[in-house]
């Protein structure tokens, strides 16, 4: 009896780990567009630098090209202003 209770306990915990939800895919903040892809293993892509470089690789696939929501801009850093009392 312990044996089948034992294997049945075992078994709830693998499937529990096993039927966990995937971490959520996050939005590269290095590039302004993103190549959406559908499919069986659907994804998004954000490395490309301009629309017409994401249509090409989305060409003839199950993809569109979307703006970055999360894009931060160019790499450059901002200059801190300081305001001098005199």
């Amino acid at each position: 009896m312990r044996i089948p209770l034992l294997a049945i306990v075992a078994l709830g915990a693998f499937l529990g780990t096993a039927a966990a939800p995937a971490s959520a895919q996050t939005y590269g903040t290095g590039f302004p567009v993103c190549l959406q892809s559908y499919g069986r293993f659907s994804h998004i892509d954000c490395s490309y630098a301009s629309i017409g470089q994401c249509q090409a690789s989305a060409s003839g696939r199950a993809a569109q090209c979307i703006t970055n929501p999360y894009y931060g801009g160019g790499s450059r850093a901002r200059q801190r202003r300081y305001r001098y009392a005199y």
